[in-house]
């Protein structure tokens, strides 16, 4: 046999670093895209990435804050092998040794020994910044292209007159970023980036642009309409925000984002009557009462994606999902004016940012987590204001 050796000393507690192999949240903040673990002996351990690469095994040993040894399968080894991760208190933090042992004889595994080493060396220099400051440096390290992705559903296709299924639409689009000094619009459609073909499904568009940085330039296929087009855009560096320890001065923050927000979507309605308000545009397309309606159940997700990562029980998903017509009827039809929509929407933030102040400081200190649900918050685009434009265009049909 022979051995994949990789070690990282971590400015965090142990039970910190333990936790980062043995519970499904903190694996996908610095290993993999999803995960479900049961940890204990016998108790599955699957991991999967972006790009349909994953490693399905289980857990073989397990020393509470001493050591972990999992089975690792991989969907392209020939072979199962076997992971022994070790955690000792050194120098004020803790020192996480990991071995790989894989077969010494045949081709693949002389080949793979490099490959092992440096993917568990890049993982474990990941794992050290996601404990001691919470950034993902596959995250940090990405472009950004400055889109808001939205639904593309048949009715939206037919309705743009776009002559293909399969694609991403845009909702809108980050002021100064690649996306819009390139001159792409909301509800173009993008159907290739970089070489590679965007699909409707969440995890095409990062495949695309695995591997590239901020700076750099790629081409982009879309539609406009029934027209396909192909543009050059500039990645646009990822900008990381600085967020505050302090649950009570996060919420504060993170309160100011929303006011502008809340303002501007308030004086959307301004001189706007009930009526036109929930007038849809299209049979098939939301009123702007339905819009205020899904920004709504933003923040009610919001509190329960809180909630399951305080849990340490992150929901598992297949994607993002869409957006169901039936859930924003019924929440118009429960407060059936501008004002009372108004109104609930400053509700559910206000609750947002109240339970953001309880956070629990032994969550906090989970700075993965902590980072991943805070950063969210502090982002300049952020939800409210990407609908924005879609309410505008909602009420100016209905002015007609």
């Amino acid at each position: 046999m022979a051995t994949v050796s990789a070690e990282t000393l971590v400015q965090a507690p142990i039970k910190q670093a333990y936790r980062a192999f043995t519970n499904a949240t903190p694996l996908r903040e610095w290993l993999c895209d999803v995960a479900t673990v049961e940890p204990h002996p016998r108790g599955r351990m699957y991991l999967w990435w972006r790009g349909d690469f994953y490693s399905s095994g289980h857990y073989l040993e397990l020393e509470e804050n001493k050591r972990v040894k999992f089975r690792w399968y991989s969907s392209v080894d020939p072979a199962p092998t076997e992971v022994t991760v070790t955690f000792e208190e050194k120098d004020g933090g803790v020192l996480v040794c990991l071995d790989h042992e894989i077969p010494d004889k045949g081709k693949y595994w002389k080949t793979a020994v490099d490959s092992f080493h440096k993917d568990w060396v890049e993982s474990l220099e990941n794992l050290k910044s996601v404990l001691e400051t919470g950034v993902d440096l596959r995250i940090a390290n990405r472009p950004m292209l400055g889109i808001v992705p939205g639904d593309f559903t048949e009715e939206q296709q037919k309705a743009l007159g776009v002559p293909v299924r399969d694609g991403l639409r845009l909702d809108g689009l980050v002021d100064g970023m690649g996306a819009q000094r390139c001159g792409l619009q909301a509800n173009d459609v993008i159907v290739e980036m970089a070489g590679h073909p965007i699909r409707n499904d969440a995890s095409s568009l990062p495949n695309a642009i695995a591997g590239k940085r901020g700076g750099d330039k790629i081409e982009v296929v879309y539609y406009r309409g029934p027209e396909k087009k192909t543009v050059t855009m500039e990645l646009s560096k990822r900008p990381m925000p600085d967020v505050p320890s302090d649950p009570v001065e996060l919420a504060k923050q993170a309160h100011e984002f929303y006011e502008a927000g809340l303002a501007e979507v308030e004086k959307c309605f301004e001189g706007i009557t009930d009526s036109q308000a929930m007038a849809r545009p299209e049979p098939n397309e939301w009123s702007a009462l339905e819009v205020v309606a899904h920004l709504i159940h933003g923040e009610r997700f919001n509190q329960v994606f809180l909630t399951n990562l305080i849990d340490g029980y992150e929901l598992v998903s297949d994607g993002f999902g869409s957006n169901v017509t039936a859930e924003v009827q019924a929440t118009v039809k429960a407060y059936p004016s501008i004002a009372l929509m108004l109104e609930e929407l400053r509700r559910a933030v206000a609750e947002t940012l109240a339970y953001v102040s309880f956070i629990p400081a032994e969550f906090a200190a989970n700075k993965g987590s902590y980072y991943r649900f805070g950063s969210g918050l502090l982002q300049p685009n952020f939800h409210i204001t990407a609908h924005i434009e879609q309410i505008n265009a909602a009420l100016a049909a209905a002015r007609k």
